[in-house]
């Protein structure tokens, strides 16, 4: 197979990738917003009602109108963090927007999303804050990283 082809290849698979992640964080932007606008809603119809009892249930809307407006900012600011990701790039170490191959585990460093799949393949999407990134961080092809006494040995890096 020539060079070309593989990276090419391997672009397609971070391609894939970024793809996979952006759809899964879309849909949880998706529910948050929902939710939020739900609990507004919620609140809003309890708005004309004097009795204590609705001012308390008016109350417990809003605050948890606010938690899924928190939750919305750090989806949006996640998503902000995924869009800097260049698929075209290919990574020569362990950095941010790379596809680390290991002989346990494949890994997309971006978000923090958990297992995606792509073309058959299992890849673990984390953020380049995790405790795991930084035991990996700076490590290219045939380099040894030991994280929660496992060694891990990677096999390549795109």
């Amino acid at each position: 197979m020539s060079l070309n082809v593989m990276l090419t290849q391997e672009l397609e698979v971070k391609k894939k990738l970024l793809q996979e992640c952006s759809r899964l964080l879309n849909l949880q932007i998706k529910a948050a917003k929902d939710a939020m606008d739900e609990a507004q809603e919620s609140a809003n119809e309890h708005q004309g009602a004097i009795e204590d009892k609705f001012e308390s249930f008016r109350e417990a809307c809003q605050i948890q109108r606010d938690m899924y407006a928190r939750q919305l900012d750090e989806l949006m600011t996640t998503m902000g963090v995924l869009r800097r990701i260049n698929a075209t790039k290919l990574n020569s170490e362990v950095s941010p927007g790379a596809v680390v191959q290991t002989d346990l585990q494949n890994y997309f460093i971006g978000v923090s999303l958990g297992e995606i799949k792509v073309d058959g393949d299992s890849f673990y999407a984390i953020s380049g804050m995790s405790p795991l990134y930084k035991a990996m961080e700076g490590k290219t092809t045939g380099d040894t990283f030991t994280f929660r006494d496992k060694e891990y040995k990677i096999l390549q890096v795109f």
